[in-house]
């Protein structure tokens, strides 16, 4: 697919819709979703700048920006960017890239990060996580000034949780089976069910980090995401969780009627 964005377009959080300033309506595009993610990743990347530190986010919609960054930096269009990778895969990608590559202990202060999100609440929390690489991405994108979220419309969500799909803990190994029910009794309130994530051969599914993650599915409003978050992080065993609160400074979202762009007010 050949990207341009002249015939999208492209709507902000300060503007009421594109049918209030359009002189015609868009027309839907018949675009794959993963077109849609490729529109996404291109247009976060018009935020890069020659000289940054960038977080180089996990999945198939960052898998899209890293891709972009190294063909500019092919093209001499970026130049002395430093790539800061979430996980081991996009770490691989990065290098078979070209892509200068570091870490926190070197940059503990990132320019620029650049992720995808499972979901995206209407107050820009997000999950994230689904990929196995929350942990990192919650270290890296906690440390930089900017944090660009990337997905396509179907992340868009009325609440956290309101996919049905899971909501990632990282937990360590450890007596496990005991973690994820101290997990799904916390939530139990909200109709939650604690599964631990297979991988291949119907094993654990293992971090980069060596840990286990318990996948959440929660029937109903958390309400206070906040105070869920502590109560998970309180409990012996956890690692960290997949809500990203208060987070993204800036969210786009592809559709088949362009490219909308919410902004953290």
């Amino acid at each position: 697919m050949a990207l341009a964005y002249d015939p999208l377009f492209i709507t902000s959080d300060k503007s009421l819709s594109a049918f209030d300033v359009a002189s015609s309506p868009p027309q839907p595009m018949n675009l794959t979703q993963d077109e849609l993610k490729r529109i996404a990743a291109y247009k976060a990347v018009e935020f890069v700048e020659s000289g940054m530190v960038l977080g180089l986010g996990t999945g198939s919609t960052a898998k899209h920006a890293v891709d972009r960054i190294g063909e500019l930096l092919r093209q001499g269009k970026l130049e002395n960017i430093v790539g800061i990778p979430t996980s081991k895969k996009t770490q691989e990608q990065a290098l078979s890239l070209g892509i200068p590559l570091s870490d926190l202990d070197a940059h503990p202060v990132i320019d620029l990060s650049i992720d995808g999100a499972d979901e995206v609440d209407p107050y820009l929390n997000l999950v994230k996580g689904r990929g196995g690489s929350l942990l990192r991405e919650k270290m890296i994108e906690g440390a930089s000034k900017k944090f660009v979220v990337i997905v396509d419309e179907s992340k868009m969500v009325k609440h956290i949780g309101g996919s049905k799909l899971a909501l990632p803990v990282e937990i360590v190994p450890f007596c496990w089976k005991f973690t994820a029910e101290k997990l799904r009794s916390l939530l139990e309130g909200y109709g939650c069910e604690a599964n631990l994530r297979l991988g291949e051969k119907g094993k654990a599914f293992v971090t980069d980090n060596g840990n286990y993650i318990v996948d959440m599915h929660v029937e109903e409003d958390m309400g206070d995401l906040g105070a869920v978050s502590d109560a998970i992080l309180r409990l012996p065993g956890v690692v960290e969780h997949g809500m990203f609160l208060d987070m993204a400074s800036t969210v786009i979202i592809a559709g088949e009627l362009g490219v909308k762009i919410k902004n953290k007010h």
